[in-house]
């Protein structure tokens, strides 16, 4: 083998390739070193026929085309003829029909030769239309003040593009979780890093070590943590990297109770359907205070609920990678007449905000849910992208009713 290349060059990797496909040789590994054994005694070069064929415009097999085009020996072409011939208005000259009669065509009477645009009487002016909201923005304002009117402060959510820190890792989710596979995510790959280094390096120390050792009751991970992973960016896959942020500022700026909530868009990977976009919006509550407890949780849910107009609560225990414990979220829909999950809450584990810096007392609530839900209840929408998207109809946009949910 190694004569052989040595002797053809960069052809005997094509070459071999080809005359063991064609069983013209075999490998011979009896003796210890690997010899290159002819099997026939001669060979037809088939594949200098067909081009020969080709370029002679003789039609060939449409296996043996596509064989050569995988090979990069030839390539298709299309070719479109036209036959043109004079139509019942051909001139040489392009004239611009007159749309009026004006003086001079009058005074040189040239109006006798000119030709003159139909004149539709029926036409009307151009109606002048307001801009509509859309339904999307008529729920997010509805439960913008229901959020509001609990007190609430709304989070800053303009950084669509996250690292996978933030995103992630300060939420103790693990660097192996499936969710930061590239199918369930879209990494960037221009910038496709954020150094570590313009992080806080004391709280990514502590991220660290709660990762790979544990801690506040936790064994951790016990898996090396990577800085490459932790420095990827992406496209957010949740505003709860908004609330990681947030909750680190308050711990550094000295603990408060707070209220935090937002309402933006959030990507993630996933197959496009009559249900699932990629990109969506997220709306998340957030309450940080002491001793809060999960009746805590349910009671704030129940109360926030209420307001959206869903009174009927049943909530189901979950998983979440960083709330413990965790509880899905259903209503019961008077409009479908079913019991239909509406969003996912829990409460923020310790391995999560102590690094952060709060107190050991303090405890953090959180719930969040989608918006397109909602709001395809609300207007009888079946498929999501009839409310989301380049299909969405205007007479729709300019035709919805208004939104008043039960504040």
């Amino acid at each position: 083998m190694k004569d052989l290349q040595a002797k053809l060059g960069p052809n005997a990797k094509v070459g071999f390739s080809q005359a063991k496909m064609q069983n013209w040789i075999r490998i011979d590994k009896s003796g210890g070193e690997q010899l290159i054994v002819r099997e026939v005694e001669t060979v037809e070069d088939r594949t200098q026929s067909l081009l020969k064929r080709i370029s002679e415009g003789q039609e060939v097999d449409k296996a043996d085309a596509e064989a050569l085009k995988k090979r990069k020996l030839v390539k298709p072409e299309s070719w479109k003829t036209y036959a043109l011939k004079k139509g019942p208005k051909f001139a040489l000259e392009k004239k611009k029909p007159a749309t009026e009669l004006t003086h001079e065509m009058l005074q040189k009477g040239t109006w006798r030769d000119a030709n003159f645009k139909a004149y539709n009487f029926n036409a009307l002016g151009q109606p002048t239309n307001g801009g509509h909201l859309h339904p999307l923005l008529k729920v997010r304002t509805q439960i913008r003040k229901a959020f509001t009117s609990m007190g609430f402060e709304e989070m800053p959510t303009n950084n669509y593009v996250e690292s996978s820190f933030w995103n992630f890792d300060a939420l103790f989710q693990p660097q192996q979780h499936p969710a930061r596979d590239s199918h369930d995510t879209f990494f960037l790959t221009n910038p496709a890093a954020t150094p570590l280094s313009k992080q806080p390096q004391d709280y990514v120390r502590r991220v660290r070590d709660i990762h790979e050792n544990g801690g506040f009751g936790s064994i951790g991970y016990g898996s090396h943590w990577k800085e490459s992973e932790a420095e990827k960016n992406l496209l957010r896959t949740h505003t709860t990297a908004v609330s990681s942020r947030m909750l680190y500022k308050l711990a550094q700026e000295g603990f408060r109770p707070a209220k935090y909530f937002s309402i933006d868009r959030v990507f993630r990977n996933e197959a496009i359907d009559r249900t699932h976009l990629a990109e969506f919006h997220q709306i998340e509550g957030v309450v940080c205070d002491r001793g809060l407890t999960l009746g805590d949780l349910i009671g704030t849910l129940h109360l926030f609920f209420s307001r959206l107009g869903l009174p009927k609560l049943r909530f189901k225990p979950a998983y979440n990678p960083y709330t413990e414990p965790s509880m899905e979220i259903f209503s019961y829909s008077e409009q479908l007449g079913k019991w239909v999950e509406v969003g996912n809450s829990g409460m923020f584990r310790p391995e999560m905000l102590r690094p952060m810096g709060l107190p050991e007392d303090v405890n953090v609530i959180a719930w969040g849910l989608g918006l397109e839900r909602p709001t395809m209840i609300l207007y009888g929408i079946d498929n999501i992208r009839d409310l989301f998207g380049h299909k969405v109809s205007l007479s729709v946009v300019k035709k919805n009713p208004i939104c008043r949910l039960n504040l």
